[in-house]
């Protein structure tokens, strides 16, 4: 059991939290503001675990290095709040596609004690536009249904990065979607009807919202023009380089289940100096993660911190933490995961009230982290 200011679907109690074998059994308190939960800098707050549904790397490992990187980086990030995680692929020769996804795969059935849980994948690429390749390594593919599907058969894929105007991917879609993946649109050079298009075939989502896709024109609206008109969910990076709060508190306005993604690397949790991206090297320095000629790749953004960047740039706790944890489980259709009430897993993170750090981390129940 364990006491605080909770963070419930109806909105902050004051009180205790229980659980037992892995989920909450009993919520008992009284509600309080958000207000008085802010001014009383002696009780800690208890917010639902972060789902990050975008990472490649972390604590030095990386996703594409197979073997056991998948522990490492569930590891790493679960001392930052993350309870639960997509690990995310690069774009790479399929062999090596391949190679990753069978080492993901155990961590996907079973979570590893200290860990956050590994829900799938996220495969971004290799079925993205050549023109839009961000830091990704220049082995874009054209899709193909059987391909995908045996991928698919390897480790679950729960999402999947398109370029609709690749030729073949459209088509594609709705089979991709009932397979049980969630199609999100990236790395896409895709016009306004082209992502539309997309979209009405059953694709829900954008991959890293502002980021490697056709930009907002007042007459070529582009893939990021289809997402503040039309979309319900998309993922963007709250690190406050890769978008500026502006535009980040535009898409809040636009998208309502907008949720954040740290988009990851090796290099966060470690130093400066270089480190691998699949097959990039990339260098950590002065905050962010970048190629040689300047890109940016990826990031070394952790979610307690894409937390406190939302409340920084203005969000409500309440909102900041639906950004960071609800949405996101909404999303992958996930309705025990990103909320704090009687029946869900026990993932949750428990905060200093003034501060915003990270003094407990609970997985499914078990102790992962503790705070300074």
């Amino acid at each position: 059991m364990i006491a605080g200011h909770i963070l419930t679907p109806g909105g902050f109690v004051r009180g205790t939290l229980a659980w037992g074998q892995g989920r909450i059994t009993q919520i008992d308190g009284a509600s309080v503001t958000e207000m008085e939960v802010r001014a009383d800098r002696a009780t800690p707050v208890l917010l639902p675990g972060f789902i990050d549904l975008h990472v490649h790397g972390g604590g030095g490992a990386d996703t594409m290095d197979a073997g056991a990187a998948v522990s490492r980086i569930a590891r790493q990030h679960a001392q930052h709040g993350t309870t639960a995680l997509l690990a995310t692929t690069m774009t790479a020769p399929l062999a090596e596609i391949e190679a990753a996804l069978r080492a993901l795969a155990p961590a996907c059935a079973h979570r590893e004690s200290g860990a956050a849980r590994v829900l799938g994948v996220h495969l971004e690429g290799p079925y993205i536009s050549p023109d839009k390749l961000g830091a990704q390594p220049a082995f874009a593919r054209l899709p193909a249904l059987a391909e995908i599907l045996a991928l698919h058969a390897i480790a679950p894929i729960r999402l999947l990065t398109l370029a609709p105007e690749v030729p073949g991917a459209l088509a594609l879609i709705p089979a991709l979607v009932g397979a049980g993946m969630r199609v999100q649109l990236g790395h896409s050079a895709a016009s306004y009807e082209q992502a539309v298009a997309a979209l009405e075939e059953g694709a829900s989502g954008f991959t890293h919202l502002f980021n490697a896709m056709s930009a907002l024109h007042h007459r070529a609206p582009g893939v990021v023009g289809a997402a503040l008109a039309h979309a319900q969910h998309a993922e963007i990076i709250p690190d406050l380089l890769h978008v500026h709060p502006g535009a980040i508190r535009a898409a809040l306005r636009s998208i309502p289940g907008l949720f954040c993604v740290t988009d990851a690397t090796a290099a966060a949790g470690m130093p400066d100096g270089e480190y691998r991206l699949g097959r990039q090297t990339v260098t950590k320095c002065l905050g962010g993660v970048r190629l040689a000629d300047g890109t940016l790749a990826g990031s070394t953004l952790t979610m307690d911190q894409a937390l406190r960047n939302l409340v920084a740039i203005g969000l409500p706790l309440a909102q900041a933490s639906a950004r960071v944890s609800l949405h996101a489980a909404q999303y992958l259709g996930l309705a025990d995961r990103g909320r704090l009430e009687v029946g869900a897993w026990a993932d949750l993170v428990v905060l200093d009230a003034a501060t915003l750090e990270l003094r407990q981390v609970f997985a499914e129940g078990q102790a992962v982290a503790q705070g300074t």
